[in-house]
């Protein structure tokens, strides 16, 4: 059979992209080289519980078009992302509020707090040269060295002085009592699982797993008028201009036999000793509770380590420094001029996409290429 489009790629750019080709009367293929369809919101069932097998992913967002469109594939539940920072066994809320402050100085008031801060931040004079003169000047050296410090250094494998400042622009101060994370309108995970969402949107929609489509390209491109293509820009071609960078992350899932482990979703490890950055204990996404509500006997945890990506590794995050940018701008260009191919995502576009922002753009481009 022959399709109006091939996708490359079962995740969320692909999965949008596929549901809205297949309304304007489109046939559609789409292949993935994994076992599994969903990408890295990929969840799998432990125990009844839904594990997010690629890291944890937290849907938010301000778009009420975006927000209105997952609605269609998923109820949301009403989770709200509240991480505890864990410094030596010192337990802060993040993100940084009047609860942190309150534990690490003792101070009462939003005034107080303010002028903490205001007297920290004085240590660094003039255009800060590094993330931590700028993590400094941004909050103080007390929160720099327990709750930034170790972390960011785990993240990038690098010293905070030889990170360049603008990883920090800026960090998120309230002198309130919130501690939802996220300032965003909608919030939530679906009910069941990502997978159970992804699956939705490719109801109906030819998929092949276990399908790399490097292994027979040009057997794959003969199926299709035109390919989405939502894998990593450099590999499409054959990496001829150099490799682009990314930092990978490794998990240590186990499932424990007891009710709880932190009880909590997320608890940063902040001091530079414990070599996992955080721990996710997924349960708590859904409450602790099964789909009829009763409470869960069991948990499963993920420790996460931030490590140098290689190729063979996941890619999860762009390194979006100078190099890498001129890199990535010397492949869009290679990029337009392959007429049959729109590449788009995460790795298409070499950028750090929210899911939220990779629905809008997968939505955009619809709007361009098929007037959906």
């Amino acid at each position: 059979m022959h399709y109006d489009y091939l996708v490359i790629g079962a995740g969320l750019y692909g999965a949008v992209f596929a549901q809205e080709a297949k309304k304007q009367g489109k046939t559609v293929l789409v292949i993935d080289k994994r076992p599994n369809i969903a990408g890295n919101v990929y969840t799998e069932t432990v125990e009844g519980i839904h594990v997010h097998r690629y890291g944890a992913h937290i849907f938010h967002t301000n778009n009420k078009k975006v927000w209105n469109y997952v609605n269609q594939f998923a109820e949301f539940n009403r989770f709200t992302n509240s991480p505890v920072a864990n410094y030596k066994g010192e337990l802060y809320s993040l993100p940084f509020n009047m609860y942190t402050f309150n534990k690490m100085w003792g101070v009462v008031t939003p005034e107080e707090a303010a002028a903490k801060i205001a007297e920290q931040r004085k240590e660094i004079t003039g255009e800060p040269q590094n993330l931590e003169e700028q993590a400094i000047s941004l909050v103080g050296r007390d929160i720099y060295e327990k709750l930034i410090k170790g972390y960011t250094e785990k993240q990038w494998g690098r010293a905070c002085t030889e990170l360049p400042s603008f990883i920090i622009k800026r960090l998120p101060v309230r002198l309130t009592f919130d501690n939802n994370y996220f300032n965003a309108l909608y919030q939530g995970i679906p009910i069941g699982g990502y997978t159970k969402m992804v699956a939705n949107m490719l109801d109906g929609i030819e998929v092949r797993l276990n399908s790399d489509y490097f292994e027979n390209k040009a057997e794959w491109d003969a199926l299709a008028d035109k390919v989405v293509y939502t894998g990593a820009i450099d590999a499409y071609f054959n990496y001829q201009l150099g490799t682009l960078e990314y930092r990978s992350v490794r998990f240590e899932t186990e499932l424990l036999d007891q009710p709880s482990f932190q009880g909590n979703v997320a608890v940063n490890y902040t001091d530079r000793e414990t070599p996992w950055t955080r721990i996710i204990e997924h349960k708590w996404f859904e409450f602790g509770k099964d789909a009829e509500g009763n409470d869960l006997p069991k948990t499963v945890i993920s420790r996460e380590y931030s490590s140098e990506w290689k190729p063979g590794d996941e890619p999860y995050y762009p390194v979006n420094d100078e190099k890498n940018g001129k890199l990535y701008a010397a492949y869009r260009e290679m990029a337009q001029k392959e007429s049959k191919v729109i590449f788009g995502g995460r790795l298409g576009e070499y950028k750090y996409y929210d899911m939220d922002a990779v629905i809008a753009s997968a939505l955009e481009m619809c709007e361009n290429e098929l007037g959906a």
